[in-house]
């Protein structure tokens, strides 16, 4: 006698156990490694950025250090007596082995003591502090312009394409291209300072004296800054979003419905950032360092002013700090803006993962 089956049960399946197992695996180990990935990507970054830092310092300790010829001389000129050379020498430690001096710069630049200027009679650190409270504003706020100018009209010049917005961007910053920015500075003079008396023709009041006034004295300088830097990236934007836009997925968003200008930001615009992220790191570092004809015109206290005064004044030591603080700047940028790579392109996180 046969008894009745009821109906066959199915098993009771965990929803994990559907998924196989190759690609369970690749689940979890996908995030882990992307991570582990990501780190080894910065552990070496920063190791390079290290190695470039130590030989940068040995470059500049070797040029204006070991070089033959005393600086002691150089910097107390050819009518100075031996007895003041070989005093200078011995306040200066030029008497003592390349290596030695070379641990203790390393040592003063770790700690903050840089020395005293001879020709200011000033701790180095102090004078370095004083006029970076003028070049740094003035490099931001001049990054800041060529930022806005120069994404606006190349995305502008993008989306009108052979149209004549696009030729008049183009011909503009051909015209900011050929403009030094010395000259386009005694023009902001004379049209600002002098004509309209809006602005002082130079000098800087001092951040004491209020945040405006202080603000109001680099508009000038940082404008004259921006506008050559402005042309470059305009027409380094114009070309990156031109070459993106030629790509098959933005095809397909113009497909599915989507606006152009709702394209040009959520897609394009990401995409093209790379090569504009690499010239915005370089125009940051050049507008630090190479700030020196503009601050003469306008007579600004800064760095670049700083330097071309300790080098008319034979003063090695302020010269050698200043420029080893301009060159770590430069790296440092250059380090910032490879790291940036990974999170602005999804293309290169997915490399690194």
């Amino acid at each position: 006698m046969r008894l009745a089956r009821g109906p066959a049960r199915r098993p009771v399946v965990d929803p994990a156990d559907s998924v196989p197992r190759r690609l369970r695996h690749h689940i979890h180990s996908t995030q882990p490694a992307s991570e582990s990935a990501i780190s080894i990507f910065l552990l070496k970054r920063i190791a390079t950025f290290v190695a470039t830092l130590l030989a940068a310092s040995v470059v500049i300790f070797v040029v204006l250090d070991i070089l033959p010829g005393n600086a002691a001389e150089v910097m107390l000129g050819a009518t100075a007596t031996p007895e003041a050379v070989q005093a200078l020498t011995v306040k200066l430690g030029l008497d003592r082995p390349p290596l030695e001096r070379y641990g203790q710069w390393m040592h003063g630049l770790a700690t903050g003591d840089l020395g005293i200027s001879v020709s200011y009679d000033t701790p180095i650190a102090q004078l370095i502090g004083e006029r970076l409270a003028v070049t740094l504003p003035l490099a931001l706020m001049a990054m800041v312009l060529t930022t806005v100018l120069a994404l606006g009209l190349g995305l502008y010049a993008a989306s009108h394409h052979n149209q004549p917005g696009d030729v008049g961007v183009m011909t503009a910053s051909q015209i900011g291209l050929a403009i030094p920015n010395f000259w386009f500075a005694i023009l902001l003079i004379l049209l600002f300072a002098v004509k309209l008396q809006w602005f002082s023709a130079g000098g800087f009041p001092g951040w004491d004296d209020g945040v405006w006034q202080g603000f109001k004295a680099l508009v000038l300088p940082a404008l004259a800054l921006a506008v050559v830097q402005a042309a470059i990236l305009a027409r380094i934007t114009r070309s990156a979003v031109l070459d993106v836009m030629r790509e098959d997925f933005v095809r397909t968003a113009r497909a599915k419905g989507l606006s152009r200008r709702a394209v040009l930001w959520r897609h394009v615009l990401r995409n093209a950032f790379v090569p504009v992220l690499t010239v915005m790191g370089l125009q940051f570092a050049n507008l630090l360092t190479g700030t020196i004809v503009v601050e003469n015109v306008f007579s600004l206290p800064g760095l670049g002013r700083l330097v071309f005064q300790a080098i008319a004044n034979r003063d090695l030591g302020v010269v050698r700090n200043v420029v080893m603080l301009l060159a770590a700047a430069v790296i440092v940028i250059n380090f910032v803006v490879d790291v940036l790579y990974v999170v602005v392109d999804p293309r290169l996180k997915a490399n690194h993962g």
